[in-house]
């Protein structure tokens, strides 16, 4: 089977909160050369496009992306054969959200909040944008601290005011995260919570899936293949994990549980594939480099599977045979294939070692002195 068509239409989100400066709790790591506003953002985010050939929109985050201008920020992507991708709402990094944004007890913070969704959906206007993501810290840490159903009702409403905002072609993915900042309870803790939102809602609400927002042992492809059934999955935040979300490079901790989840959607249509992650200590865009292609090999594994032989044995039960068809797949090395193909869309065929040797890391570390660094929060 000739799985190049497919992959050659890939295409994989790159988030601007990346090329900043991150850390833990305890310690964000400053790195030379990190962007000091959102224009030298994109202008990182091309060098990674530059590079793979299949990286071509930026995810902003509001307001750490906020500029006077959004027509113009989106006129310097379209500049740099970029554009704007998904418009990320930030309701958690203002004291007024102590208790909660969209579910806050206070309808003053409420209201607040939904003015902050709102104005997001109008910078999806401005900048071109399709989708709106929401992720929401609400939830409470006590037994007792606020009523669990008068925070679905609250957090119902805010969601059926935004969607009413929706314009033509707009939709809002809802995230989902089993805990934190929350530990007793929190407002939007799973798939099936988002899903229950979203269905009430309407056709332009769907779910995305982020991989490190779920509890060790958590069968992430079932949820996949539900939400697809259900035509309710809209997207990915793709990242790695070993304890919870640690936001490492999609891939690293388990690529054979990557390799499954692209099995159920490598061939679906309409689903945003969108890292979201954190290069705490390794550079900023080789670590994105490095994450567009353990997606791409992922991907280009789970389309060699071979599906007549996988029914076949599936429908015989002969479990050893369909087990065997799956890891066939998944032990092929891929990476031949992928510079190849890389070759042919005049691309070097090793994107890490060409962006070693492109300059431009030695480049921007001189150029970008004074004024403050990007960062997590910034």
């Amino acid at each position: 089977m000739d799985i190049r068509p497919r992959l050659r239409e890939q295409r994989i989100e790159t988030p601007s909160w990346a090329y900043g400066n991150s850390g833990t709790r305890f310690k964000v790591f400053a790195q030379p050369g990190v962007p000091r506003d959102p224009y030298e953002k994109l202008a990182d985010a091309a060098q990674v496009h530059r590079f793979t050939g299949i990286a071509p929109s930026v995810a902003l985050h509001i307001p750490w992306d906020k500029v006077d201008d959004y027509a113009g920020l989106r006129r310097h992507a379209d500049g740099l054969g970029l554009s704007i991708g998904a418009i990320n709402a930030n309701v958690f990094q203002d004291d007024d959200y102590k208790l909660g944004s969209v579910t806050n007890p206070d309808p003053r913070v409420r209201r607040k909040a939904l003015d902050h969704l709102l104005e997001c959906v109008d910078i999806m206007d401005a900048t071109g944008s399709d989708t709106l993501k929401l992720w929401f810290s609400d939830g409470t840490n006590y037994p007792g601290q606020d009523d669990i159903r008068a925070r679905q009702d609250r957090l119902a409403e805010a969601l059926e005011s935004v969607y009413a905002r929706l314009g033509e072609g707009q939709r809002f993915l809802l995230e989902y995260k089993l805990f934190e900042p929350a530990f007793y309870t929190t407002d939007v803790p799973d798939w099936g919570t988002a899903y229950a939102h979203c269905v009430k809602l309407g056709p332009k609400a769907q779910v995305v899936v982020d991989t490190g927002h779920h509890a060790p042992g958590t069968n992430i492809e079932f949820i996949v293949a539900f939400l697809l059934r259900e035509g309710k999955l809209g997207g990915f935040d793709f990242n790695s994990r070993f304890y919870a979300d640690d936001d490492l490079m999609v891939g690293a901790a388990d690529p054979f549980q990557l390799f499954r989840i692209m099995y159920e959607v490598a061939e679906e249509p309409g689903i945003a594939f969108m890292l979201d992650q954190c290069h705490n200590l390794e550079p900023k865009i080789p670590g994105q480099i490095r994450s567009v292609m353990n997606v791409q090999e992922a991907t280009a594994k789970a389309l060699l599977v071979d599906k007549n032989a996988l029914k076949s044995a599936q429908a015989v039960g002969d479990i050893l045979a369909a087990h065997a068809v799956l890891m066939d797949a998944y032990n092929t090395d891929v990476r031949p294939l992928l510079a190849d193909l890389r070759q042919e869309a005049g691309l070097d065929p090793d994107p890490m070692a060409a962006y070693a040797r492109s300059g431009y890391f030695q480049e921007i570390s001189a150029a970008r002195v004074g004024g403050a660094q990007a960062g997590w929060g910034a």
